[in-house]
């Protein structure tokens, strides 16, 4: 397992009284040695592909081992142990070095909104395992489930037709329909013929995607039989595409029925928690509370300027 972040600031530390200076790169083995990691571990990045996380939080550990002056930086890159530093390793524990990095380094700041509290709270409860720049990720995830939450219940507080409107609304933004006018439309109540809403895909209607809306609570998931009704709607239409949406889920009969198509009909389904995330990506029925804009060093730029 990759060490927290906490545990590695005060191994670099040590890693430092005995090393002179050093920089992050340098303590990647070392210390991958002396947390027993494997090569797939010592080698994993981020989901978003930015980076290796044990390298990353090294990284992080140099910066905060740096503000809290018990590193020195003699040159971009390179570091140190400070005289405060060197008396740390002696007389403190792990624990304690953390403690007093913790109590030099992380202040607790007011916020104020419901944005900023939940951003407080997780940094607060996550600054000592976590990487400022993994802890701003966390909080932004908590937030974004969240709202997503909100938007489910949000939608079963409507009627059936309004989820079904949001529906046709959504698969528009999503690209469906392309540029023609008025591509997408909900089918009328007394004769939808099992299929809630239609999205044209040419200017004639030569070929559409059917839509099925189920607005039902968490509890109650789609079964086989209706999904089958749905694909038997689908399969009597000229391009033979349909998206089944609910706002719970599907049983597992329902989805290997599906998938035992083969594309003849082509049917999707969608539950509802891709639903909420469609819906939170595409920013529908959503606004813009806030943009935080993070920066970081452009190396080639530092890179090309003579150093001291």
């Amino acid at each position: 397992m990759i060490p927290t972040f906490q545990q590695i600031r005060a191994q670099v530390l040590r890693a430092l009284n005995v090393g002179g200076v050093m920089r992050a790169k340098d303590l990647r083995t070392p210390l991958a040695k002396h947390f027993n990691l494997t090569n797939d571990e010592l080698n994993t990045k981020y989901d978003s592909g930015n980076g290796e996380i044990f390298l990353d939080r090294i990284s992080w550990a140099l910066s905060y081992l740096f503000m809290a002056k018990l590193a020195d930086k003699p040159r971009r890159g390179d570091y140190t142990i400070s005289q405060k530093g060197k008396e740390l390793v002696v007389s403190c524990t792990d624990e304690e070095i953390n403690k007093y990095i913790n109590d030099t380094v992380s202040k607790p700041r007011k916020t104020s909104g419901e944005t900023d509290k939940v951003i407080g709270a997780t940094i607060m409860t996550s600054n000592n395992e976590l990487t400022p720049q993994e802890g701003l990720y966390e909080s932004y995830e908590n937030i974004k489930k969240s709202i997503q939450a909100d938007i489910l219940a949000t939608i079963l507080s409507k009627k059936p037709q309004a989820f079904e409107r949001i529906v046709v609304e959504l698969l528009q933004i999503m690209g469906y329909g392309g540029e023609i006018k008025d591509a997408g439309f909900v089918t009328k109540l007394s004769n939808d013929g099992g299929i809630d809403g239609i999205i044209k895909e040419d200017v004639l209607g030569f070929n559409h995607i059917s839509i099925q809306a189920k607005r039902y609570a968490a509890n109650n998931h789609v079964g086989r039989n209706e999904v089958q009704a749905f694909v038997g709607a689908v399969a009597g239409t000229p391009s033979k595409k349909g998206v089944f949406i609910t706002t719970s889920d599907f049983t597992k009969g329902a989805i290997d029925y599906v998938e035992s198509l083969n594309g003849t009909p082509t049917v999707i389904l969608i539950n509802g928690e891709q639903l909420t995330k469609y819906l939170y990506e595409c920013g529908l029925g959503l606004q813009e509370e806030r943009v935080f804009k993070v920066m970081k060093l452009d190396r080639d730029f530092w890179d090309a300027m003579d150093d001291e």
